[in-house]
């Protein structure tokens, strides 16, 4: 049953909302031991919500567009009366005081907001390694981590304990994630959905955005929280579409034809060959439903890693001064753990006046090149497809230095650097490991990757 499925059966009363969450809180008490990815589930609320919606069907009253269907939230995403810790002993005691924007959007839709999941702490890192409450477990791969930051989400996701995750990236948090767990995870273009309410790791490039299953959960998630947010200054005025009407269009042998699509040859460069196998099984599948296929060349991805991290440092550096241990929580530098405190004292080296120009002015001109290259790759295709990430998740607890962890964000780091909307799904699987198919697409252009992930998925 899909999560569109799923819904209708809800509205139609064939199953009710209650016995929906009944089962995902049976396998939340089943799985969480092992997986840890909720931090904190609240069965009553989410019960009582639940019976709400099913009296309000069987009276005959108008229900939300989510009514009945069960959300796991990343940690550092606002909840009102949800402990709100980003993972880390930092905010362990802050207990969320109001909603974020996309929260409120999705219980005013009558989704039901089940629990909070884990993440590394404050959304640095890359294998949910870090988190204060300890790594998460993936559900697809025991033993592997499922990825990062957003690696509670995607393994709720993948662990059947919700129907749709919210999670956060800033260079690949939900799609690194969801390649490494099976799922499908979209990052929007920069603006499209509020960020008001997120604890931010980097303002110039976090985005909100889901994961799930199936196609119709990532859609559903998109109608939802798409918008403009006069309490947001960097939300998009756009006449966003339809995204579940674009998944259902889908019809035909050849539902992509007329579309181009571009490999980039300097990806699968960087991309280990078992993977790179799979991922041309998968385009082969898109050219199969219609899509042309060419290959272009990106000239820039030595300068995408550093560029991404001095951005990061500078920005999480100055987002951290707010958790000097007097309004809420622990001074950070005397709690967090080593990521964190290393993007700290980097992101404090570089904003100093004399090292400012040197490297952060140096690598937002890096974007401005990185941008304005990958516009240009975009000018002549629709989609621009690839692996999600370039090797395979490391055994929880294997001894990586600080740049092997960060490679794994090589490839998924271009789209938030340029503002551009990506996403992953499922292509197949290496020694029983899941590897994800990036997609890109211009800013705005989101519809174009729902319809071939549609296509794809349905195939």
């Amino acid at each position: 049953m899909t999560v569109l499925e799923k819904l209708n059966s809800i509205k139609n009363q064939e199953i009710t909302a209650k016995e929906n969450v009944e089962n995902y809180i049976k396998v939340i008490e089943e799985k969480n031991d092992d997986i840890n990815s909720f931090l904190e589930i609240n069965k009553e609320e989410a019960l009582a919500k639940a019976e709400d919606i099913d009296a309000r069907i069987k009276a005959g009253e108008e229900v939300g567009a989510l009514a009945g269907l069960v959300f796991g939230i990343k940690a550092n995403i606002n909840v009102e009366d949800f402990i709100i810790s980003a993972a880390s002993k930092t905010l362990e005691d802050y207990i969320g005081s109001y909603d974020a924007t996309v929260i409120k959007r999705i219980k005013a839709e009558d989704g039901i907001i089940i629990g909070i999941n884990n993440m590394d702490e404050f959304a640095a890192g890359s294998s949910c390694e870090t988190s204060y409450y300890g790594p998460v477990n993936n559900p697809a791969a025991p033993g592997r981590i499922p990825g990062g930051s957003s690696g509670g989400s995607a393994a709720a996701v993948a662990a059947e304990m919700c129907d749709i995750a919210i999670g956060s990236d800033t260079g690949g948090s939900i799609r690194n994630p969801s390649s490494h767990c099976g799922v499908l995870g979209f990052k929007p273009t920069y603006g499209a959905v509020s960020r008001q309410g997120l604890l931010d790791l980097s303002m110039s490039l976090d985005q909100i955005g889901p994961m799930a299953n199936d196609i119709t959960g990532i859609t559903l998630a998109l109608d939802t929280i798409v918008g403009y947010d006069r309490t947001e200054c960097t939300t998009l005025k756009w006449e966003a579409p339809n995204f579940t009407e674009v998944a259902l269009s889908i019809e035909g042998e050849k539902p992509l034809e007329g579309m181009k699509i571009a490999t980039v040859k300097e990806f699968r460069e960087v991309t280990d060959d078992t993977i790179n196998e799979k991922i041309d099984e998968a385009i082969a599948k898109l050219e199969a439903l219609g899509a042309e296929v060419v290959e272009l060349e990106f000239g820039y991805i030595d300068i995408c890693l550093p560029t991404y991290y001095l951005i990061n440092y500078v920005e999480f550096f100055s987002a951290t001064r707010k958790y000097d241990g007097r309004k809420y929580g622990s001074r950070i530098e005397e709690v967090c753990g080593d990521e964190v405190l290393r993007r700290i004292k980097m992101g404090s080296y570089i904003s100093q006046k004399e090292f400012s120009g040197k490297y952060y002015q140096k690598a937002l001109e890096s974007r401005s090149l990185i941008r304005q290259e990958i516009n240009k790759m975009l000018e002549g295709v629709d989609l621009i497809v690839g692996p999600t990430v370039p090797k395979l998740p490391h055994e929880i607890g294997a001894e990586l230095d600080t740049m092997e962890m960060y490679a794994y964000d090589v490839l998924t780091v271009i789209a938030n650097l340029a503002g551009i909307p990506a996403a992953s799904i499922k292509a197949g699987e290496v020694d029983g490991i899941p590897v994800g198919l990036q997609l890109q697409a211009k800013p705005q252009d989101d519809a174009k990757i729902i319809k071939a992930m549609a296509a794809f998925e349905k195939a």
